[in-house]
C-alpha cells in the first residue's frame, strides 16, 4: 500500500523524533522539531513545551495528529517499524496497542490478524511476517518464544489498565500460566509488583502488568485520548513503557503534539470529502426530504461516473426513544411519505443491527438510507456515505462529529469525475442557519480540523462564514445564464448532443424548457445553443446572453472567463534532447555508481568504545549510551555469536538501508565493503557491529544519500550551468493555470482587504505563508502586485509543493516561486519574496533559489521575467523592487 505524502511525512517526523532523542533526549528532540519555523507553523496552538510522563521520564511521548478519514491505524501500524529502527533498535519489540472501546479492540484484533489486511500487511513487510497478535483477554497465551522471535501486538483498552475496572484487576492479577517468563527474573528483582498474601506473599507476581514492566513495550494509542497521562503515576510505572505514541484527532495540549495534519491535506491527497454542502431546514420533515433528493440526484451523477462503482448512501440521526422523532418514527416517514422501499433503508442501533454481515459496496446491495442513533459512532466505515441529516438540532447532539465523520471518507479515495461527488451533505433540522453552521463548525473542530479549515469548508448557497465568527451574505454568488423557451423533445436531444455536459436543460411542463449555464457564458457555447433552438427563440437568446454577459462578466476573475495562462517551464538539452528541467531526470542519463565511493566511516563518523558496564557508540560526534542488563549481554561484544557474522550482517543491513536509486547487488558489496572495513582496518569486533547495528544501518543510510546528494549536484550543474549547458524555456511543458486548480487549498481570508486582480478570483487566493491580513510580509507583497494594474493584467498566488504549481528546478528538489503574474504586454513575471531572515547573500537556499530563477529569465529570451523581493533594497521598497523589474531599470 503506497502511502500518501502527508503519511510518509508524519512518519519521517516520528523518525526524526526518536533518532534525536536516542541521542539528546526527548525533551530536547521535540523542542527542536517543533519549534522549526515549518513545523511551528504547521501546529499552531498545538506547539509547546515537552511534558515528560511523570512516572517514565525518560520515555519519549509524543502524539501525531491527523483529522478523522487520515488513515491513523495505518500509520499507527507503520510506527512499530519506525520506533524499532529509531528508538528501541530490537528486531521484534513487544507492542501495547491501546483502543477507546472494547468495540474497537475487537475490530482492530480481527484486522491485524487478517494477513490481507493493509494493517497486517504493514507489520509483515516491516518484520518479515514474524508477527502475534493477541487480544488482551488473551496474554497468558503468550509464551516467551514469541517474545524473543516474534513481534508481538496485544491489543487492549485503557480501561483495562485502570485498576478500578474488572479487565484492569486481571492484569494485575497472578496467573500461574505466565511462570515461564520470570524463570530467569532474579526473586530480588526491584520495581516488580508482588503478592502481598497467601503462600506466594512477598514473591513476584506472574501478572500481565509485571510482564510489561520487564519488556517495557512500545506504547501504540489509537484514539484514546490522554491515555498515559490519564493514568496514576502508580500505572504508568508498572506498565513501565519504552516509548508512547498517541494518533488522534483530537488531541489534549498536554499530549506533546509533534505532528498536525490538516484537513486540506487530506482533501488534497483526495482522501476526504470537501466542501460540506450545509442546507439548514425548518422542520425534520424538510430536513429528511432534502436528504433524499440529494440521495437521488448524486445516485443519477454516480451512474454517469464510469470510474468506479457508487452508490450514495444517506446516513439518518434520530433522536432517543424519550423524543418525537424515534427510529421507529423516521423510518415510517421514509417508507410512507417519502415513498422509500423497506429493503432499501437499514437500521443500526443498539438493539437493532441490520447492518451486520451486510456488505455495502456489494453492487447487489440494495441499502440507500441508514438510520441510526450514536450506534455507528464506533467503528463503522463505509465511503459510500455522502449525505447526513440530523433531525436533531446539532448544538446539542453530542454523537454528532462521528456521525458526520461517516461521510467525509472518499470512495477508492480518488476524486470523482462529478464535482458533486466530491463534496458531502448535511441537512439539519435548525431553523435559525447562523446556529446550525457554528455547531457544525464545532463539530468539525471536534474532529480534527482547524477553527479556519473548518469555517473554509461549510458551502451554503446563500451564506459564508465571515473572519469574524459571524455568518455574512455571500459577496458574490456563483452566476447563471437562464432563459425559458418553448421546444420540441428533438431540441432538447439537439442540445445534449452538440452542447453537452456545458449546459442543463430542464423540462419544465408546459412545453417549455429551460437551458441554464453556470458561470461564464462561452462563445463557443452560446453559439451551439443558438444553433440547436428554433428560429423563434434565437433572437431572445442572444439578447439575454448579451444582457448576461454586460452584467455578469465583469465581476467574474480571469479563471472564470476561462482565459489562459501557462507559465513557460525549464528545459535543459540532455543527449541532444531538450527536456523538463528536473534533477531526478538528469539523473538518468548521469552515470554514477555508489562502488565510485569508498566504504569506510572515519572514526569521527562512527566509533565504539566499551567499558565494563556500558557501551557507547559515537555517531557523528553525538552519543549513544546504553547500558548491560547483565553480564552475558557484556559478554557478547568480544565473544562469537552463532549467525553474527560479516555476511548476515551485510544482508540484515541492505533491508534496512535498501534505495530504489541503487542496484542490490551494488549496495550489498558496497556494504559488505563497509563492514569489512570496520572490522579489519578499524578493528572492530564483528560482534560489537552486531549490537550497534541499528545506529550502524543509521549512519550507512544517511551516507549513502550524501553520496547520492552529491552527485545529483554535479549533474544538476552540468546540464544547468556549466559552459556546454544548453537551457531554453517550453509553454508546452509549461504549467497550465485554470480556475479549479487549487481546490484543495485553504483560502486567504483576512480583514477587509480584497484582492483585485488576482487570477482565480478575491474569494479563491490562497492562503499566505506567515501571519495573516496586513501584518504579514508576504500578504504586503501581494498587496503591491495587486496594486500594479497598469502593468500587470493578473497575478497568482503560486502554492509550494502543490503539483499544479510553477516550479523551478533545485539539486534537491524543487523550488516554489511565491507568485506568478501575467503582464499586460504578455511576459511572464514570476516573484520570489524573502523575508528579512533570508534575504541577503548569505544564504546559500536564497542564493541558488536566484540563480536558477535568472536562468530561467535568460531562458525566456525576453518571455519571463524573474525577480527576488525583498523588504527594502538599497531604500527601494517592494513596490518600487516590483516596477523597476517589470520596467527593466
Amino acid at each position: 500500500m503506497e502511502l500518501k505524502a502527508y503519511q510518509k511525512e508524519t512518519l519521517s517526523t516520528l523518525s526524526r523524533f526518536f533518532r534525536d532523542a536516542r541521542v539528546v533526549g526527548p525533551k530536547a528532540a521535540y523542542e527542536t522539531i517543533v519549534n522549526e519555523p515549518a513545523q511551528k507553523a504547521r501546529l499552531g496552538r498545538y506547539a509547546g513545551a515537552y511534558r515528560p510522563l511523570e512516572a517514565v521520564p525518560l520515555a519519549p511521548y509524543v502524539c501525531l495528529r491527523l483529522p478523522t478519514g487520515g488513515g491513523k491505524t495505518v500509520l499507527a501500524a507503520r510506527a512499530v517499524a519506525v520506533a524499532r529502527d529509531a528508538w528501541i533498535e530490537k528486531d521484534h519489540p513487544l507492542v501495547l496497542w491501546l483502543v477507546p472501546t472494547n468495540t474497537i479492540r475487537l475490530q482492530t484484533v480481527e484486522a491485524l490478524k487478517n494477513t490481507r489486511h493493509a494493517y497486517r500487511q504493514a507489520l509483515d513487510e516491516a518484520f518479515d511476517g514474524r508477527v502475534r497478535i493477541f487480544d488482551i483477554a488473551d496474554f497468558s497465551m503468550i509464551r516467551p518464544q514469541d517474545l524473543r522471535d516474534q513481534t508481538c501486538i496485544v491489543v487492549g483498552t485503557i480501561q483495562t489498565l485502570r485498576v478500578s475496572n474488572t479487565e484492569g484487576r486481571k492484569v494485575y492479577a497472578h496467573h500461574e500460566d505466565l511462570e515461564p517468563h520470570f524463570s530467569t527474573v532474579p526473586s530480588n528483582a526491584p520495581d516488580l509488583e508482588r503478592s502481598e498474601s497467601g503462600p506466594n506473599s512477598g514473591r513476584i507476581k506472574f501478572s500481565f502488568a509485571n510482564l510489561m514492566h520487564l519488556y517495557r513495550p512500545l506504547m501504540i494509542v489509537d484514539e484514546a485520548h490522554n491515555a498515559m497521562t490519564g493514568l496514576s503515576r502508580e500505572m504508568q510505572a508498572r506498565v513501565n513503557p519504552c516509548a508512547i505514541v498517541e494518533f488522534t484527532a483530537t488531541p489534549h495540549l498536554n499530549s506533546n503534539i509533534l505532528h498536525n495534519v490538516t484537513a486540506q491535506e487530506l482533501k488534497r491527497e483526495e482522501m476526504i470529502k470537501l466542501p460540506i454542502v450545509l442546507t439548514e431546514h425548518a422542520d425534520w420533515r424538510s430536513a429528511v426530504s432534502g436528504a433524499v433528493a440529494t440521495r437521488a440526484t448524486l445516485a443519477q451523477k454516480a451512474l454517469l461516473d464510469a470510474t468506479s462503482y457508487v452508490r450514495p448512501i444517506a446516513l439518518f440521526q434520530a433522536q432517543p426513544r424519550d423524543e418525537e422523532v424515534t427510529v421507529e418514527v423516521l423510518k415510517k416517514h421514509l417508507i410512507e411519505t417519502e415513498s422509500i422501499p423497506e429493503d432499501k433503508i437499514a437500521v443500526a442501533t443498539g438493539d437493532q443491527r441490520e447492518l451486520d454481515a451486510i456488505d455495502l459496496f456489494n453492487p447487489s446491495t440494495k441499502i440507500e438510507y441508514i438510520i441510526t442513533v450514536e450506534a455507528l459512532k464506533e467503528g463503522w466505515d463505509c465511503s459510500f456515505a455522502y449525505v447526513f441529516c440530523s433531525v436533531s438540532r446539532i448544538r446539542s447532539a453530542t454523537a454528532v462529529e462521528q456521525l458526520l465523520g461517516r461521510v467525509l471518507r472518499m470512495p477508492y479515495a480518488k476524486r470523482r469525475v462529478s464535482s458533486e461527488l466530491n463534496k458531502a451533505y448535511a441537512h439539519i433540522a435548525e431553523p435559525v442557519f447562523t446556529e446550525a453552521a457554528k455547531a457544525l463548525v464545532d463539530r468539525l473542530v471536534d474532529m480534527g480540523f482547524d477553527d479556519s479549515e473548518a469555517r473554509e469548508n461549510i458551502e451554503n448557497p446563500q451564506y459564508e462564514l465571515a473572519v469574524d465568527g459571524l455568518f455574512s451574505p455571500r459577496e458574490r454568488p456563483a452566476a447563471v445564464f437562464r432563459h425559458t423557451f418553448e421546444a420540441s423533445l428533438e431540441t432538447v436531444e439537439a442540445l445534449h448532443r452538440d452542447v453537452g455536459d456545458a449546459i442543463t436543460v430542464r423540462t419544465m411542463g408546459d412545453g417549455n424548457i429551460e437551458v441554464a449555464v453556470t458561470g461564464y457564458l462561452a462563445p463557443e457555447v452560446e453559439a451551439a445553443i443558438l444553433l440547436a433552438v428554433p428560429d423563434s427563440a434565437r433572437r431572445d437568446i442572444a439578447a439575454a446572453a448579451t444582457r448576461y454577459r454586460a452584467q455578469v462578466h465583469a465581476m467574474m476573475s480571469a479563471a472564470e472567463r476561462g482565459e489562459s495562462f501557462v507559465a513557460p517551464a525549464l528545459t535543459a538539452c540532455v543527449q541532444d534532447e531538450f527536456v523538463f528541467a528536473d534533477t531526478d531526470r538528469f539523473m538518468e542519463d548521469f552515470e554514477w555508481s555508489l562502488l565510485d565511493t569508498p566504504a569506510a566511516l572515519t572514526e569521527s563518523e562512527f566509533f565504539i568504545r566499551q567499558s565494563q558496564m556500558e557501551f557507547e557508540i559515537d555517531l557523528d560526534g553525538r552519543k549513544l549510551a546504553y547500558s548491560f542488563v547483565n553480564e552475558q549481554d557484556r559478554l557478547t561484544l568480544d565473544g562469537p555469536v552463532d549467525g553474527w557474522d560479516e555476511v548476515n550482517l551485510s544482508v540484515w543491513l541492505d533491508r534496512q538501508v535498501r534505495q530504489i536509486y541503487v542496484p542490490p547487488s551494488e549496495l550489498l558489496r558496497w556494504l559488505r565493503e563497509a563492514i569489512t572495513h570496520l572490522t579489519t582496518t578499524r578493528g572492530i569486533a564483528i560482534a560489537a557491529l552486531w549490537r550497534a547495528k541499528y545506529p550502524l544501518a543509521q549512519k550507512l543510510e544517511a551516507k549513502i544519500k550524501a553520496i547520492r546528494q552529491e552527485a545529483r549536484s554535479k549533474a544538476y550543474q552540468l546540464c544547468l550551468f556549466s559552459p556546454e549547458a544548453r537551457t531554453n524555456i517550453s509553454f508546452d511543458e509549461g504549467f497550465h493555470f485554470s480556475k479549479n486548480m487549487y481546490f484543495d487549498v485553504r483560502k486567504h481570508r483576512g480583514g477587509a482587504f480584497r484582492f483585485r486582480n488576482h487570477y482565480l478570483g478575491p474569494d479563491s487566493v490562497p492562503a499566505f505563508s506567515g501571519k495573516y491580513g496586513d501584518g504579514g510580509e508576504e500578504f504586503a507583497c501581494a498587496q503591491m502586485l495587486d496594486s500594479l494594474n497598469d502593468r500587470i493584467e493578473f497575478w497568482l498566488r503560486n502554492v509550494a509543493q502543490h503539483v499544479n504549481s510553477f516550479r523551478l528546478p533545485l539539486a534537491s528538489g524543487f523550488f516554489y516561486p511565491d507568485f506568478v503574474a501575467k503582464l499586460k504586454d504578455g511576459r511572464i513575471f514570476v516573484v520570489e519574496y524573502k523575508g528579512e531572515h533570508l534575504a541577503g547573500s548569505g544564504n546559500d537556499d536564497t542564493n541558488e533559489k536566484r540563480l536558477v530563477g535568472a536562468l530561467w529569465e535568460t531562458a525566456s529570451a525576453g518571455k519571463g521575467l524573474f525577480a527576488m523581493i525583498e523588504k527594502d533594497v538599497g531604500g527601494r521598497d517592494v513596490r518600487r523592487q516590483l516596477i523597476d523589474k517589470i520596467d527593466g531599470r
